[in-house]
């Protein structure tokens, strides 16, 4: 446990980065569900829609430093040749 009042603020500062960081994963994964749902069903417009929604959220994370940005720009590569292929 901290003892020192820097040390005991830091770990207030961290936990509330790390609750902050946590609501910005869940909705990055929320987005990204939605996109996977719309791909499952085969809907070519509803999965548009919902990767347009979702690529701003995962660019977001990645200069938030939630996500990696290769990480970030890997994901929306695969989920844009994925609906891309439901169309073909």
């Amino acid at each position: 446990m901290a003892n020192t009042p820097s040390a005991k603020k830091a770990a207030r500062k961290i936990a509330r980065r790390t609750a902050i960081n946590k609501d910005r994963r869940s909705r990055v994964r929320t987005y990204l569900r939605k996109v996977e749902e719309a791909i499952a069903s085969g809907d070519h417009g509803a999965a548009t829609e919902a990767f347009k929604a979702a690529q701003p959220e995962l660019m977001r994370a990645a200069s938030k430093g939630v996500v990696h940005a290769n990480t970030a720009s890997r994901k929306v590569s695969r989920l844009n040749a994925r609906i891309k292929a439901l169309n073909a």
